[in-house]
C-alpha cells in the first residue's frame, strides 16, 4: 500500500456524518426522557384504580408485549412506506396514546392506550435502526450506534429524576408531558428529514460501502455544516434501494446474524429484564439496603454502561464487531453470575457497574454487526423487526423467569441462569463471522 493510500484509508476511516444521524440521535434523547418521565408513575396511576399489584404490573408489560406482537409488521410497514413516515407515525402514535392515557376512565381504557404506545414504539424504533443503517456509512457505523445507545441511555438517566421533581403535581402531568416532548420530536424529524435528501444520503453511503471512488464527493456534499449543500441542491443520484429489501430468510442463512438474534435475546434477558426487574428486589431483600441502594445500583450500572459507550463504537469500528460483542457478552455474563452472591452494598455496587460495562461494550458492536449484514443499498425492514423482537422476547421472559427460579430456588441460582443465557450467546457468537469489511490496499 503506498504512502497515499494510507493516508487515503486513515481518512476513510472517521468518515464524516450528515446532520439527519444527529437529528436521530437528539430525537432519541427526547424520546427517552419522555418516557423516563412516566415509568416511574405508571404503576401508581394503575393502581389508583382501585385494581391488585399483579393488574397494575401487566399494565407496565402491556407495553412491551404490544411491541412484541407488532413488531413483524411494523417490519413489512417499513419495506412498504419507507423508514421516514414509520417513524414519524410511530412518534405521533405514542404521542396520542400517552395523552390519553391521563385522561382514562378506568383501569381497562389505560391498558388500552398503553398497548396502543407500544405499537407504536416499534414501528418507531425500527424505523430509527433501518435509517441508521441506511444512512451511516459502514466505517461509522460502530460510534453511531454508540452516541445513539448513549443518548437513549442519558434520557433515561435524566428522566426519572426530572420526574422525581414532579412528584407533587400529581400523577396525570408525565403522561401529558411526555406526548408534548414526542410531538416536538416528531415535528423536528418531519421538517429535517426531507425524502429527497434521505435518499441521497442513503445512495452515497451504499456506494462507499460498495468501495466507489465516487462516494467521497458526494459524502462531502452531504456532510452537515458544509455550505455547499446549504446553498445549493445535491447532485442527483439513482434511488438507493435498487435491490429488493432482504427477506428474513436470507438474514438468518447468515451465522452472523443468528448469533446477533441470540445476543440480543440474552442483552434483553440480563440488561433489561433481569436489571429492572430482580436487581432491585436482591438489593432491598438480600442486601437489606432499601430503595435507595436498589436505586444507586440501577445508577451505577447506567454508569458503567455510558463510560463504555464512549470507546465501545470506535473500537468496533476499528477492532471489528466479533471482538467486541465477545468481549462484552463475556464481562456481563461473568458480573451476572457473580451478582447472586454478593454479601455486602460495595462490592454489589461494584459488580452492577461491572455488569453495565459489559453491556455498553457489545451493544453498539451488536448493531452495526446487524447493519454491516443488511448494507446501506436495501431495506431490511423485516431482519431489524425480527431482532428486535427476539430483545423484547428476552426482556419479557427474563423477570418471569427468574420470579420462578426465585421462588423455588435462590437469587444466586436466577442470576446463573442470566449468566447460563450469556453463555449460550457467547458460544453463538464464537461460531460467527466478523461483518465489518476493512479497507485493503
Amino acid at each position: 500500500m503506498t504512502s497515499k493510500s494510507r493516508s487515503l484509508v486513515a481518512q476513510s476511516a472517521r468518515p464524516a456524518l450528515p446532520h439527519e444521524i444527529s437529528v436521530l440521535i437528539a430525537a432519541a434523547f427526547v424520546i427517552a426522557l419522555g418516557f423516563g418521565l412516566v415509568a416511574p408513575v405508571l404503576p401508581q396511576f394503575a393502581r389508583s384504580f382501585d385494581v391488585s399489584v399483579s393488574a397494575a404490573a401487566v399494565v407496565v408489560s402491556a407495553f412491551a408485549f404490544a411491541r412484541l406482537v407488532f413488531a413483524p409488521f411494523s417490519g413489512q410497514l417499513v419495506e412498504r412506506f419507507g423508514e421516514r413516515w414509520i417513524y414519524i407515525t410511530g412518534i405521533l402514535i405514542v404521542a396520542l396514546s400517552s395523552a390519553a392515557c391521563a385522561f382514562a376512565g378506568d383501569y381497562w381504557q389505560l391498558l388500552i392506550f398503553r398497548g396502543l404506545g407500544g405499537v407504536g414504539s416499534t414501528m418507531f424504533t425500527v424505523a430509527a435502526m433501518g435509517l441508521l443503517v441506511r444512512l451511516t456509512p459502514a466505517g461509522a457505523r460502530g460510534r453511531v450506534n454508540s452516541a445513539y445507545a448513549g443518548s437513549f441511555l442519558l434520557g433515561n438517566i435524566a428522566g426519572p429524576a426530572a420526574g422525581a421533581l414532579m412528584a407533587g403535581l400529581g400523577l396525570k402531568l408525565p403522561f401529558l408531558i411526555y406526548a408534548g416532548t414526542l410531538l416536538v420530536a416528531a415535528t423536528v424529524v418531519a421538517t429535517s428529514l426531507r425524502p429527497a435528501r434521505l435518499a441521497r444520503l442513503a445512495a452515497a453511503a451504499a456506494l462507499a460501502a460498495a468501495g466507489s471512488t465516487a462516494a467521497g464527493s458526494m459524502a462531502a456534499s452531504t456532510t452537515a455544516g458544509s455550505t455547499t449543500a446549504a446553498a445549493s441542491p445535491l447532485p442527483p443520484l439513482p434511488p438507493p434501494a435498487k435491490k429488493p429489501p432482504m427477506q428474513l430468510r436470507e438474514a438468518l442463512d447468515n451465522p452472523s446474524y443468528r448469533a446477533a438474534l441470540v445476543s440480543a435475546f440474552a442483552n434483553g434477558w440480563s440488561a433489561f429484564g433481569i436489571r429492572m426487574a430482580l436487581v432491585p428486589l436482591f438489593a432491598t431483600v438480600v442486601l437489606h439496603g432499601g430503595t435507595a441502594v436498589a436505586g444507586i445500583s440501577l445508577a451505577v450500572f447506567a454508569i458503567g454502561t455510558g463510560a463504555a459507550l464512549t470507546f465501545s463504537g470506535r473500537l468496533a469500528d476499528t477492532r471489528g464487531r466479533k471482538p467486541m460483542v465477545v468481549t462484552g457478552l463475556a464481562v456481563n455474563t461473568a458480573a451476572m453470575a457473580v451478582l447472586g452472591f454478593t454479601t455486602n452494598v460495595p462490592i454489589f455496587f461494584v459488580v452492577s457497574a461491572i455488569a453495565g460495562v459489559g453491556s455498553g461494550l457489545f451493544g453498539p458492536a451488536q448493531q452495526s454487526s446487524v447493519a454491516d449484514i443488511i448494507g446501506s443499498d436495501r431495506s431490511g425492514g423485516k431482519v431489524l423487526a425480527t431482532f428486535q423482537m427476539s430483545q423484547d422476547l428476552g426482556t419479557i421472559l427474563g423477570p418471569i423467569a427468574a420470579g420462578v427460579i426465585v421462588d423455588a430456588f435462590s437469587y444466586g441460582a436466577a442470576f446463573g441462569m442470566a449468566a447460563a443465557v450469556g453463555a449460550i450467546a457467547i458460544l453463538a457468537w464464537l461460531k460467527a463471522s466478523e461483518t465489518l469489511q476493512r479497507s485493503t490496499g
